[in-house]
């Protein structure tokens, strides 16, 4: 067990904790979520004993190891892949290390060899002569091979130096796990055995994630940090969120009767509890819900910007046809040999390993970059508005946003701009904000308004989710969902490209794999057992 108790921090006027107690038990997945800039890293290290609080302490059960995800990439440049994972628990690395010093010794006393036998016996209760191959089978299921090894961490590329930090974090059982943003540079296959090793831990795990999806699978219960509080709550994500909404109308509804209230929250609990999962996860949030009364559950103060997507008109049947079409950026090939023909009402997400692959299809059907052969041509009705992964041409200008917006509006009234400006949670003084001072999250929804006011019949983004936060992801999602034309993008975001996709496509260096009227569990699934076979298939021939 772990857990804060009076925890305050305050960074001069900025108080982001104030008398927080909290704790944190064995068998269970917490996730913990917040606003941009609520301090959802702050808490975990204040948790791992990284960042003393102004006021309060951490108490952790005696003898339980805390184990944590490094987020400084270059800290390990100098050890092996290996020695960095065993790094992970520092006691039995510190073990090992003085037993080869204790054996190299060329004036081994009988002191050293009782001292030895000792060591021997603790590395042995540490499951020490298991270490090399339980860090190997780690590396191995996060994507590094067997001869990463003994290379050192310098050498690595910093996506798979991450990958390396979580098998550290991973490594050796540890009693409490810390992780924040575990799946950042992970591929959908490594997400999905990340999910299942914490479905899975027996000990308690503690997860700072914007993946809704990740968070619906693993968490037993959300901490959600509001009014510089942390509350928690039982079940996932997605039963956080909803029911928050739940109380946030049954508060403004004064005069229904509070046996009505029951009643609605009853039928919500039973809703999510009855679909649960077999999972050890989802059996312990259906426990937990069943005991949830009314006064369990509290509106959030959370705001929630309103994206709506409307076309000016109606494409032609004859929206965008691509034949033959191939790219290679500096000798590597991107795509080869597309031949697509989209259809009105398509929403297609473009999926595959390598995140430049779909970044220059998009560059290309939009007229930024040229393709090495092969065609495309969009049809003559279609307007398109596009949404780049990398946004910062847009506000390397000297504007405040009440000016910036207007560029891309037909309607340049200071009213409709203040009004549409807030409907993006930009209200009052932070419309007069420089734009090119704005953070990630509040470029990418000034990108969205920009989309929204074009009202085309078309929309490309380009891994829109990026930098927002969990609040604005949902409110992108519906807007997606509800959008009556058509649609093309890439996202990492499981949810958004399972809840909006009606096609998806994968992009490979060989070609492309197009598979129309299939939801992206569906396709998973599907490339999962192909991929099962096509090992059974290489087993049988050896």
């Amino acid at each position: 067990m772990i857990s804060a108790n009076g925890i305050s921090l305050q960074y001069g006027k900025r108080k982001l904790f104030s008398n927080v107690n909290i704790g944190f038990f064995r068998g269970n997945c917490y996730g913990v979520i917040g606003a941009n800039g609520s301090g959802k890293s702050t808490f975990l290290k204040i948790l791992s004993g990284e960042i003393e609080p102004t006021s309060g302490d951490v108490v952790v059960t005696p003898g339980e190891r805390i184990s944590v995800l490094k987020q400084d990439q270059f800290a390990f440049d100098k050890y092996t892949v290996l020695d960095t994972v065993i790094r992970g628990h520092k006691r039995l690395y510190d073990i090992t290390k003085e037993k080869d010093a204790l054996y190299a010794k060329e004036d081994f006393s009988d002191e050293d060899g009782i001292y030895a036998s000792e060591l021997e016996g603790e590395f042995g209760e540490l499951d020490g002569w298991n270490a090399e191959s339980d860090a190997g089978k780690l590396l191995n299921n996060l994507g590094i091979p067997q001869e990463f090894l003994d290379v050192e961490m310098k050498q690595l590329e910093a996506g798979q130096k991450v990958r390396v930090l979580l098998a550290q974090a991973l490594f050796g059982n540890p009693d409490i796990l810390l992780l924040d943003e575990p799946t950042n540079h992970l591929d959908v296959e490594t997400c999905m055995w990340l999910e299942e090793f914490l479905c899975n831990f027996k000990n308690t795990a503690i997860v700072v994630s914007h993946d809704r999806h990740f968070l619906d699978k693993i968490c037993t219960h959300i901490a959600d940090i509001d009014f510089n509080k942390i509350q928690l709550y039982a079940g996932n994500f997605s039963f956080w969120m909803e029911s928050s909404q739940l109380a946030l109308k049954q508060r403004t509804e004064a005069n229904k009767k509070v046996a009505e209230k029951r009643k609605e929250l009853q039928e919500f609990i039973a809703r999510f509890s009855a679909n649960a999962s077999k999972s050890r996860q989802a059996t312990s949030r259906k426990k937990s819900l069943e005991k949830l009364t009314l006064e369990d559950i509290k509106p959030s103060s959370r705001k929630y910007p309103y994206i709506n997507f409307e076309q000016k008109s109606e494409a032609g049947n004859s929206l965008l046809r691509i034949e033959g079409l191939s790219k290679s950026v500096d000798g590597q090939v991107m795509f080869k040999d597309l031949n697509i023909t989209v259809e009105k009402g398509d929403k297609i997400a473009f999926v595959g390993h390598e995140d430049l692959s779909k970044t220059t299809l998009f560059q290309v059907l939009m007229g930024e970059v040229e393709a090495d052969s092969g065609s495309f041509k969009w049809g003559l009705s279609t307007s398109r508005a596009y949404y780049p992964k990398d946004n910062s041409e847009y506000f390397n200008v000297d504007l405040n946003l009440i000016d910036w917006l207007p560029q891309y509006s037909d309607n340049t009234e200071e009213n409709f701009v203040r009004g549409f400006l807030g409907r993006m949670l930009f209200s009052g003084e932070e419309s007069f904000k420089p734009v090119n001072v704005l953070s990630g999250g509040e470029k990418v929804r000034c990108m969205l308004a920009r989309m929204m006011l074009a009202q085309a019949n078309v929309l490309i983004l380009d891994e829109p989710g990026n930098h927002l936060d969990l609040e604005s992801i949902t409110s992108l999602n519906k807007g997606l969902e509800g959008f009556r034309g058509t649609i093309l993008f890439s996202s990492h975001d499981h949810q958004m490209v399972q809840t909006v996709a009606n096609r998806i496509i994968e992009i490979t260096p060989k070609g492309y794999i197009d598979r129309a009227g299939t939801t992206y569990d569906e396709y998973l699934s599907d490339k999962n057992m192909d991929e099962r076979r096509q090992r059974l298939r290489c087993a049988h021939s050896r």
